[in-house]
């Protein structure tokens, strides 16, 4: 199975996880100049941007270090694209979440980051 692939098994497995927590997916594999976003949903009152990562093992170190400076800069500027390009408000309350997901075993870590 090739990354992609194994990344789409896996963003869809993120995706059912944050729906049985009540989250509300709006958009999968949100693509501009910039960057991609997996998924976008709404929970609490926020416009949520969500990056998935998974990690087969431990060996291939914590998913969550694969969320660095660059990848947020990223996902912000995506972020503030999807928020002018669908028309939202600048006062449009948003969070930047991680799903984590290592082996079998699912985190969600809801405000990962902030907005840079």
């Amino acid at each position: 199975m090739n990354k992609r692939a194994v990344g789409t098994e896996y963003e869809e497995k993120a995706a059912k996880k944050l729906s049985m927590l009540g989250y509300k997916i709006i958009e999968k594999n949100f693509y501009c100049k910039g960057g991609e976003i997996d998924i976008i949903a709404r929970n609490e009152g926020y416009l949520c941007f969500i990056e998935v990562k998974y990690r087969f093992d431990e060996s291939e170190g914590d998913p969550l270090e694969a969320v660095d400076l660059r990848k947020i800069k990223r996902i912000c500027k995506c972020a503030v694209y999807y928020l002018t390009k669908n028309g939202y408000a600048e006062t449009t309350p948003v969070r930047f979440d991680v799903v984590a997901i290592l082996g079998e075993e699912i985190k969600v870590i809801k405000n990962a980051f902030d907005y840079i």
